[in-house]
């Protein structure tokens, strides 16, 4: 807490705009929101948190940088989005006492800053889950129907200027959609789908009620389910546990001609398996949004599929994002300075 205004020390780690900065001072006044905008790398696009890696800070400005983050209280983003970085300002200042992480998964960067277990004991990590549900649910309904309508099929055909027979589509009313994950977005797929006249059933932890969601489905029930959905839409974080949770055996166990979309990560589907699937026909398209290494490397066969749509993991960016982070972490501010429990707060065992 500084000592000239006894207020906490928010300290601004990466390009947000004036405007948002004035909007966090305004909804959480108790906060000395601190920024230097000479020293950020400029955002490229909204939501551009890790900022133009072609622009270099001099010796001194990075100096200045270093010295501004070091200073904190509590972080708005990562420096840089780094977790190298952030590994730096946590060892070098004792002061700082939670970090707000952009990602919504960000239990990733969290992890791959290889903290101390003291110190990931000593930092609370907040990530901004459930500000993008909104869009990623609108890219899984997209593909899904992509799928349902056969996209891929329809392309071609206009292509060759070709005035085909016409032919069935699958409908949403008469589908039964798989949310692996009811988490935000998971809720928020799951909503979407329900609006269309879906049957949605869902994967959750918790086992508790998610609105739009006809049965929640155990994860030992997974297998099972999948024989039974027409569309797995996979919305969750990129854990030790979800890694390649959608693989071989889930997909030889699922209905035949099933859509698959991912909006979570792209480790939680085998690529290799998926792959397979798709060739063999057991899944007749993907939408794919993450993928297991991004950017994804022009040799993966995804690019080319006849079945695939691959998106560059932009389906969460919206004009929005930088406001609805900014609000997020004004009211969990909010939340500290009352004693109350923030939001979104990392699992330090998990990452999730």
């Amino acid at each position: 807490m500084t000592e000239s205004t006894g207020r906490l020390r928010a300290v601004v780690a990466a390009d947000l705009s004036e405007e948002l900065c004035q909007e966090i001072e305004r909804l959480e006044p108790r906060l000395e929101v601190v920024r230097d905008h000479r020293l950020y790398r400029p955002m490229r696009w909204p939501a551009d948190w890790g900022g133009d890696p072609a622009h270099v800070r001099t010796d001194q400005e990075q100096s200045a940088f270093d010295a501004l983050v070091d200073s904190a209280d509590i972080l708005f983003s990562l420096p840089d989005t780094d977790p190298g970085a952030l590994a730096r300002t946590v060892r070098a200042n004792p002061r700082l006492r939670w970090v707000h992480v952009m990602a919504a998964g960000g239990g990733a960067q969290v992890k791959a800053a290889d903290l101390t277990r003291e110190e990931l004991d000593r930092v609370v990590f907040t990530t901004s889950a459930g500000v993008h549900g909104s869009t990623l649910a609108e890219f899984a309904v997209f593909g899904v129907l992509a799928g349902a309508k056969d996209l891929p099929r329809l392309q071609r055909a206009q292509a060759d200027r070709a005035w085909d027979d016409r032919w069935t589509m699958r409908h949403l009313d008469e589908m039964t959609v798989l949310v692996v994950g009811l988490g935000g977005i998971g809720a928020a797929v799951a909503q979407r789908f329900a609006a269309f006249g879906s049957t949605v059933w869902g994967t959750s932890r918790s086992g508790r009620p998610v609105d739009g969601v006809d049965r929640l489905v155990p994860l030992d029930e997974l297998h099972a389910a999948a024989g039974a959905a027409d569309a797995i839409v996979v919305t969750l974080p990129g854990t030790d546990q979800t890694t390649h949770l959608v693989g071989e055996e889930l997909l030889q166990a699922a209905k035949p001609g099933v859509i698959v979309a991912n909006v979570g990560r792209g480790t939680v589907i085998d690529e290799r398996a998926l792959l397979s699937a798709l060739d063999d026909g057991r899944v007749s398209f993907a939408a794919l949004d993450v993928f297991e290494v991004e950017p994804l490397p022009q040799e993966s066969p995804l690019w080319s599929h006849p079945r695939v749509l691959v998106s560059p993991h932009t389906a969460a960016l919206s004009t929005q994002e930088d406001a609805r982070i900014a609000r997020l972490f004004a009211d969990n501010a909010r939340r500290l300075l009352d004693g109350e429990p923030l939001r979104n707060v990392v699992d330090t065992v998990e990452f999730y």
